[in-house]
Order: structure tokens, then C-alpha cells, then sequence
């Protein structure tokens, strides 16, 4: 059983996923997605960004909490700016998260302000939040992983002050690692009292381990997006973390079950591809054809897969090709109630090798039954 303190994930398909290039999101596609998060077991939905020049968020709002039943929250992620704070009002979301940059860089070349700026901007914008009657009021820290330490404390404890719930530490140009992921979740937890969460990027390629070790570090929040959808190299996928938190660690509040088709849904949507050894739902990933692992299988699945493919509704599929061994075949022969001597067996191995080098395709069980009756027949 897991022992995170996860209070939950937070989804940004809707808002993160959408800011990959060339992808939008029909609104009764996003009904859609909101219905598969919300029977999946996500927490929180991020729609999108709140601004008077996105007024479909004044129907998709009132639509996804109809869907959504009070089982998931939802959420706008909004600028620390009065008129889209406003906005998000007219919008009556569950959460607003609020974001802004705490880098040097950012600071200076995106706002061209300085800290004392941000700290102030900040704390009104907190402020008209809890005014305005949020029922949580989030804050992300964009550019975290490049924030002078000392001043992201400062910001973080200012957050804490102002009556704002929760701490977003957003590594927007995806260079933390796990180590370094983990020392900036402890500096922000030892300074306040707030929930942590953390937005992991890929650039790396470790959104979703730098995710996993924020929870491992205490984080009780992580965003993530289906497929990993997101700007450049995307973000953390759900599939993953949702993956390794119902099947490794145990959490039973999601409903692993349900990723395939949420996965077909926004990949469709998205017009985008998922590769068939994707972690967790890519069609190939129980289909095995060397012949060390397709023993093992044969014999004690526990051998070589880390989980049972029927958790999530899929087969498991053995292949008999140029890379079987003749221990494999004995072994599921003899399940199907046939006996080979070692010589046969290995008569059999170089016929489906020399089957698969001359262009055909692996056996799968039965075919491979099928032609071990001929060869016995034959003989």
C-alpha cells in the first residue's frame, strides 16, 4: 500500500494539453473528457485559462461541475490579473489558481518588474481571490525550478500569510530531476503549512518521475495531462501516475480500468498518435515474442510483466518468431496437452524461425499448436 500523502492529481488536458501546437478541443469533446476524468477518479479538472477572451468558459464551466456532481472539482488557472480574476468569478469555478513567475529571468525579461513587484501583485491578487469567494484559491509558481531559493521561500511564505491553500511549484522548462525536484518540495514544506503540489514538464524526459518523487518528497498534489499533452515536449502523463499509483502502489480511488479509452478519446481528439509500447495503454506492450521472457510468461507471469494485464482490461499475447527458444515451445505444448521431445522441439524452433526470416509474421498460440500438429503428423 502506498504511504504518499497525495490529497489528489489536479488534470490540465483542458488547459495545459491544449497549448500544444495545433491541438483544440471541440466543446462537446471536452464533455467528453471531463465525463472519462471524472469516472477515472482525478480530483481536480483544469478547463482553462480565465480571461474576458475566452467567454465559453462562462457554458463549459456550469457544464463540466454539472458532470463533474461535486465528485471532482473544477478549476480555472488564471493570471494575477484583476480583470481575469474577475472573470473567473462570473465563472463560479471550485478552484482558481492563480500563477506567476518567481525566476529572475521571468521577472525581469517576460514582466519586466521586480520581486518586490511580484510580491505585491501577488498579494492583492490573493486577496480579490478570497474576496470574491473561492472555495480554494491555489497559487503556482511558474519558473520554480530557476527561482533564486531564498526568494522562493519568501513568495511561498507570503502565500501561506495570505490565505491562500495551496503551493504549485511549476518546473515550466522541465529541467529538475528527481533530487532536485525533491529539495525544492522540502524547502517550500519545512517553510509553510500549505498543500504542495508541483507541475512536472518533459523536456528531459522526466516529467512523471519528477512527479512520483515529489509525492516520495511529501507533495500532496501533481498536475498531469492525458498523454502528456503540452507545450513542447508535454507534461507528466496521467496515464502513467495514475498507472503506477493503482497498480503499484495500490490506491484504489482510481479506476485504472477506465485509461484506455480516456486515452483513445483525447488522442482522437487531439488528432495524435499513441505509440503501441506507450507506458500502460499502448496495444503492444503484452505482446511478447523473445523466447527467454515468453518462458518466463508461460510459466509465472509475476516473471517478467510488473502487473496483471486484466487490471486493465487487456490480453496478454505470446508471439512465436525468430527470437523463440525451444524451452518456450516445450512448455506451451505441454499446456496444450502435447508432448515434443527436446529433438522435435528444436526441429519445430528452426521452422518458425525460418518461417519468420523468410517475411512471415510470428505465430501466435494457436497457430503455433496448429503447426506443431502438422509437423507430427508429417513425421
Amino acid at each position: 500500500m502506498s504511504d504518499f500523502s497525495l490529497k489528489g492529481i489536479v488534470d490540465s488536458t483542458l488547459r495545459e494539453g491544449e497549448q500544444r501546437a495545433g491541438v483544440f478541443f471541440e466543446h462537446h469533446q471536452k464533455l467528453d473528457i471531463i465525463e472519462k476524468l471524472t469516472a477515472l477518479g482525478v480530483e481536480e479538472i483544469e478547463l482553462g485559462v480565465a480571461t474576458p477572451r475566452s467567454p465559453e468558459l462562462l457554458t463549459l464551466v456550469p457544464d463540466a461541475l454539472q458532470i463533474a456532481k461535486r465528485k471532482v472539482k473544477i478549476a480555472l488557472w488564471s493570471r494575477c490579473n484583476e480583470e481575469d480574476i474577475h472573470f473567473a468569478g462570473q465563472c463560479k469555478p471550485d478552484t482558481l489558481s492563480l500563477s506567476i513567475p518567481v525566476s529572475d529571468i521571468l521577472i525581469r525579461e517576460k514582466l519586466a518588474h521586480t520581486r518586490s513587484w511580484v510580491l505585491e501583485k501577488l498579494d492583492r491578487s490573493i486577496t480579490k481571490a478570497l474576496e470574491l469567494g473561492f472555495e480554494k484559491v491555489s497559487v503556482g509558481l511558474e519558473d520554480a525550478t530557476r527561482a533564486e531559493p531564498e526568494f522562493l521561500v519568501r513568495v511561498a511564505q507570503l502565500i501561506n500569510s495570505s490565505g491562500a491553500s495551496r503551493l504549485r511549484l511549476a518546473d515550466t522548462v522541465g529541467i529538475g530531476s528527481p533530487g532536485s525536484i525533491t529539495a525544492l518540495v522540502n524547502r517550500v514544506t519545512e517553510a509553510t503549512s500549505l498543500e504542495v503540489g508541483v507541475h512536472t514538464h518533459n523536456d528531459f524526459g522526466m516529467a512523471t518521475a519528477n512527479a512520483i518523487a515529489a509525492l516520495e518528497a511529501g507533495a500532496q498534489w501533481i498536475d498531469a495531462t492525458v498523454l502528456g499533452l503540452g507545450e513542447r515536449t508535454g507534461n507528466c502523463r496521467l496515464e502513467e501516475i495514475v498507472g503506477f499509483l493503482s497498480l503499484q502502489k495500490e490506491m484504489r480511488r482510481y479506476q485504472a480500468d477506465n485509461l484506455k479509452t480516456l486515452c483513445d478519446t483525447v488522442a482522437a481528439a487531439a488528432q495524435t498518435y499513441i505509440h503501441p509500447h506507450h507506458p500502460v495503454i499502448g496495444k503492444e506492450i503484452f505482446t511478447c515474442e523473445s523466447g527467454l521472457h515468453v518462458h518466463g510468461l508461460a510459466v509465472n507471469p509475476k516473471t517478467y510483466e510488473p502487473y496483471d494485464p486484466l487490471k486493465l482490461g487487456r490480453d496478454r499475447t505470446l508471439l512465436f518468431g525468430s527470437k523463440t527458444g525451444k524451452r518456450a515451445i516445450q512448455h506451451t505444448l505441454r499446456s496444450a496437452g502435447m508432448t515434443f521431445s527436446s529433438e522435435q522441439a528444436e526441429d519445430l524452433v528452426q521452422k518458425i524461425r525460418f518461417l519468420a526470416k523468410s517475411g512471415a509474421k510470428p505465430l501466435v498460440e494457436n497457430e503455433l499448436i496448429r503447426l506443431a500438429q502438422q509437423r507430427l503428423h508429417s513425421a
